[in-house]
């Protein structure tokens, strides 16, 4: 994680569902909001990287997350899943809608049921795990919802024409909700993480393709989740509490 980094009081005891938790950017989220005191739910697919990093945090958290295993491909049980998230924190401060797959593909190869799978994958979780946590947030008159973009539609990468159809419809999920939920002091934003130093991207890049990555950014170095993980953690803290409706781009100037 990062060294000094800024502390929210506000969010302390915090209740947080974070989606896709378990690895990458989704744990150093779930990292983060623990370390700053939130009581933390997060979901994943994957049940053993969740586990190991529920019982890495466990040992110093003043409350450990915890984890439910979920594909949010499958719309009845995140519902059902979401309801539990809920009751076990007592209602819900902040969703963080993270999950997501880019998976290489041409678009020769899509059929409606790959299209089908991707928007699932990518856009469609994010919609009614947020319509989840609605009613509690407007019980309360407030609650923050950090949705993540990908500047790979910004940027026209190959073989993602899937995955930046549906990053950019979560531009504009944002902006709607923003707008329907500002009366109830709900605040809706955009994460846009530039490329990332996970084991995910590494798969995707060579050694020298990383280089060209960093060569086309103005900040030289490679984003580290904790690095995005620092702007979920403001979005989500009373510090931001005037901000709503916006992209908050976190990629190191790439252009």
């Amino acid at each position: 994680m990062i060294a000094n980094r800024a502390v929210y009081p506000s969010l302390r005891d915090k209740r947080v569902i974070v989606t896709g938790g378990g690895s990458g950017i989704g744990a150093a989220l779930v990292e983060g909001f623990v370390d700053q005191g939130a009581r933390v739910v997060f979901v994943d697919r994957s049940e053993e990287p969740s586990r190991e990093l529920v019982d890495r945090l466990s040992a110093d958290a003043a409350v450990p997350p915890v984890f439910y295993q979920l594909d949010l491909r499958d719309l009845d049980v995140l519902a059902e899943t979401m309801r539990a998230a809920i009751a076990t924190l007592g209602g819900v401060d902040v969703l963080v809608n993270n999950a997501a797959s880019d998976d290489r593909h041409s678009p020769h190869d899509v059929t409606p049921d790959y299209w089908d799978d991707r928007i699932a994958v990518n856009l469609r979780h994010l919609f009614f795990a947020a319509q989840a946590v609605i009613p509690s947030m407007q019980a309360q008159s407030s609650g923050a919802i950090v949705n993540f973009g990908s500047i790979s539609w910004h940027l026209g990468l190959p073989e993602l024409t899937l995955y930046q159809t549906a990053k950019a419809g979560i531009e504009g999920m944002t902006r709607a909700l923003a707008r329907e939920l500002g009366g109830d002091g709900i605040r809706v934003n955009t994460i846009v993480p530039g490329n990332v130093d996970t084991p995910r991207q590494r798969q995707w890049y060579t050694p020298e393709g990383e280089a060209g990555i960093v060569a086309a950014q103005c900040l030289t170095g490679r984003i580290q989740p904790a690095d995005v993980a620092a702007m979920a953690l403001f979005l989500a803290s009373d510090d931001a509490r005037m901000c709503t409706g916006h992209n908050y781009w976190v990629d190191a100037g790439w252009r």
